[in-house]
């Protein structure tokens, strides 16, 4: 697969383009019913490593709302800036998820339309970053495309990089990495078109 050179931009682009994203995404949730089941999944009081954080808006939002704490993490320094200005009493880590390792473990793990801008060996160097940060029975959710390839979508005229790997690799990278797949919906209809995963760490 050749290597797209947007694919190395995408912290750049987020960083110039912080206010309008937030602006949009503010008041742009069709992907509620997934936060909502994920949230729904979790012991109250939970704290969740969002990775690929943004604005903190409308997700971190929904969970802090609920009395769940959230670490995000973000490699854009203008989307933290958003996040910290909105929720001061979170916890914002200014690092790239693909060499987190912040020595801690976390009840519930999000890489929500996040993961997916990184190319496909980058993603599969996410999944023992997953295992590192999973406590045991922790969930993870995430998005995927439906199959295995490159997309190239735009964002305020620029090319927006997103990739994804076969579902049949997803499914075996989580399994090697201790997680076993809750729900697999591709393309949900409900949720924007959306390809999400939901899987949970096994006991070990």
């Amino acid at each position: 697969m050749p290597h797209h050179p947007s694919a190395d931009q995408i912290i750049t682009l987020y960083d110039r383009h912080a206010s309008i994203w937030n602006d949009l995404r503010s008041n742009h949730f069709v992907d509620r019913k997934w936060i909502e089941r994920f949230r729904s999944l979790l012991p109250p009081m939970a704290t969740v490593l969002d990775l690929g954080c943004g604005s903190g808006q409308p997700v971190a939002r929904h969970l802090t709302d609920a009395g769940m704490s959230v670490v995000g993490v973000d490699s854009s320094a203008q989307m933290l800036a958003l996040c910290r200005t909105r929720f001061p009493t979170q916890e914002w880590v200014h690092e790239d998820m693909r060499t987190l390792a912040l020595d801690r473990q976390f009840a519930g793990i999000l890489a929500w339309n996040s993961f997916f801008h990184l190319k496909p060996d980058d993603q599969r160097r996410m999944f023992p970053v997953f295992e590192r940060h999973a406590a045991p029975g922790a969930l993870l959710m995430f998005t995927s495309g439906p199959a295995h390839g490159e997309a190239l979508g735009e964002f305020q005229g620029e090319t927006l990089y997103h990739a994804s790997l076969a579902p049949e690799e997803y499914t075996a990278q989580l399994k090697d990495h201790g997680f076993g797949v809750l729900e697999h919906v591709v393309e949900d209809a409900e949720c924007g078109g959306q390809t999400v995963w939901l899987a949970r760490r096994l006991p070990r």
